[in-house]
């Protein structure tokens, strides 16, 4: 214990500016990572990754296997490669968050305005003709896998192409979009339904907006064909509102996460 003590107080004595900055980046960097693997079955595939070269880790030192803590001493450049290919999506979704970022989105608390105001008002005119739909609003998980199981569209939000998607027997009225920034990447995607209790008392889609909010942390809007009401499922609640009125303000609220969901209804 005491040699190991004096070890790292060695090691605190040689930390210097340069090396702090150097452990900042590199934590930043695999923040970032983790930030853009979240809520993705590729963080499933991290953890069992991980979980797997410390019990190859464990095994080699406490049996002392000669083969094993040899693989494992030059196996690092192997493993960078392999999580570059494996993850590469990932990779890519992030830089290009961290190209789509700007001063102003950061200074700025409106920078869904657009957006926010094309899908509400495509949202009412969806009801009042009681279009069915879901229109699911991607924030920081990402949501590829969701965009893969549909049509891409990757074109500009307006509440027109909102209302001509969901428009009935249109080819891509079906299932649910998926939105991104001020762009409808794809429509008629498949989402998984709910598990939650209470949940099968829901119509298809109303759980299939529902299940998305509880894998991740997009936020989904239900227009129901029946009815005509309009429902807000975030964070694996869902409501009802009462008011055409309170769409806008609701998906401002919960987009910018600056409140949850029960407080805005």
């Amino acid at each position: 214990m005491s040699q190991f003590l004096a070890d790292i107080r060695d090691t605190l004595e040689r930390l210097d500016a340069a090396a702090a900055l150097d452990i900042f980046i590199i934590a930043a960097v695999i923040y970032a990572l983790l930030m853009a693997l979240r809520g993705t079955t590729a963080m499933t595939l991290l953890r069992g990754g991980v979980v797997v070269v410390c019990l190859l880790v464990l095994l080699g030192q406490v049996l002392d296997l000669s083969v094993v803590n040899f693989i494992l001493r030059n196996s690092l450049p192997g493993l960078v490669v392999g999580v570059i290919v494996i993850f590469q999506p990932e990779i890519r979704r992030a830089l290009e968050r961290a190209g789509r970022t700007t001063l102003r989105s950061w200074l700025s608390n409106n920078e869904h305005a657009p957006e926010t105001e094309a899908i509400a008002t495509a949202v009412v005119e969806l009801a009042r003709r009681r279009h069915g739909a879901i229109i699911v609003i991607e924030r920081t998980t990402g949501l590829e896998e969701v965009i893969e199981t549909g049509i891409k569209l990757d074109a500009e939000i307006s509440p027109q192409l909102l209302e001509g998607i969901f428009f009935p027997n249109s080819p891509l009225h079906d299932k649910a979009v998926v939105v991104r920034g001020n762009r409808v990447l794809a429509a008629c995607c498949t989402l998984p339904l709910a598990e939650s209790a209470g949940a099968a008392r829901l119509g298809t889609r109303h759980r299939a907006g529902l299940g998305i909010t509880e894998r991740t942390d997009a936020v989904a809007v239900v227009v129901s064909e029946e009815t005509g009401g309009i429902s807000v499922a975030s964070d694996g609640r869902l409501i009802r509102l009462r008011d055409d009125a309170r769409v806008r303000p609701t998906l401002e609220a919960l987009i910018t996460g600056s409140q949850p969901l029960r407080r805005v209804s």
